[in-house]
């Protein structure tokens, strides 16, 4: 076995189809046959079945399939962390974020990052948890950077919580609790709480706390988008509870206004993670590093994190 035979054999996976694969691999459709062939001889079971004019994989080529993208993806990881080993002046550096964590979080530490190592490309996949887990899964990360709300196989990848995340009630500045400096849950009943899918990390959590404080809300709106989030409370749509650092500069702007909710705290950690055993390439070293030093320094002097 070989990596042509797996990138072939990865490639007709995806297209499920021989004439395009080899258009894709620059080479002929009897090359990727024969490929694919001896990478089945290799194996000792069929990858491909051919019902017809078209091509499926077979159930050993389904389970197969993120074996082989973990070898290329660990190939390619392995000649990029060497690249890296003399000097960090060219290279890539490639994590996965949730939505929240790469919009509103990662900014300031990603311009940190690229004012002290120019030449290192930054590839920032932001996309589901379901999605991320998986790309960390087949290796096509070196690490994710998410709420420790998500589970994950603790046995199987190291985790740290690197900052915690406040979320807090925003009105609109027309709305009438944006004249009072704090409210109570029981403020809130009436009104229409604008919150993620129920499938989301936040949305679950949210639900568990309401529940822990013995309260339930019968009016709300669900919005799969953070930003979309925050322009249906803008326009009076609803109100809702969202990440304090996501909304600053809405409330710096006077579009929203924060409330406290007295006796009510709402706090999730967000944490980086990776493989237990990996070897993180020294870009992605140093990019934790940042992460650690820049909460470190800012509890020290009592700042926000962030």
């Amino acid at each position: 076995m070989n990596l042509t035979k797996l990138q072939t054999f990865l490639t007709l996976s995806d297209c499920l189809n021989f004439t395009e694969a080899a258009d894709l691999l620059y080479c002929s459709q009897p090359a990727v046959s024969m490929q694919i062939q001896s990478l089945e001889r290799d194996l000792g079971f069929p990858l491909f079945d051919r019902i017809g004019k078209k091509l499926y994989l077979t159930t050993y080529g389904e389970h197969f399939k993120p074996y082989a993208e973990q070898i290329i993806n660990l190939f390619h990881s392995s000649k990029e962390h060497i690249k890296q080993l003399d000097n960090l002046s060219a290279g890539t550096l490639s994590y996965g974020a949730s939505n929240f964590v790469g919009v509103y979080l990662l900014p300031a530490i990603l311009s940190m990052f690229t004012k002290k190592f120019p030449g290192i490309k930054i590839n920032m996949n932001i996309t589901s948890s379901s999605h991320l887990l998986d790309m960390l899964e087949a290796s096509k990360v070196e690490f994710l950077v998410l709420s420790d709300r998500i589970p994950i196989d603790e046995v199987r990848f190291h985790s740290k919580t690197f900052y915690q995340d406040e979320l807090v009630l925003i009105v609109n500045n027309q709305h009438p609790l944006a004249q009072k400096e704090s409210c109570t849950l029981d403020d809130l009943v009436d009104e229409t709480l604008i919150l993620k899918p129920n499938k989301s990390a936040t949305r679950v959590y949210l639900e568990g706390k309401f529940n822990e404080y013995g309260i339930s809300f019968p009016h709300f709106m669900e919005i799969s988008n953070l930003e979309a989030i925050k322009q249906g409370v803008i326009h009076g749509l609803g109100v809702s509870i969202v990440s304090r650092f996501a909304i600053s500069q809405d409330v710096k702007h006077g579009l929203l206004v924060e409330i406290p909710i007295t006796g009510v705290e709402f706090l999730r950690g967000i944490r980086y993670v990776y493989h237990r055993g990996k070897h993180l390439s020294p870009a992605a070293q140093q990019f934790i590093t940042l992460l650690d030093e820049r909460n470190e320094r800012a509890y020290e002097n009592k700042l926000p994190t962030f």
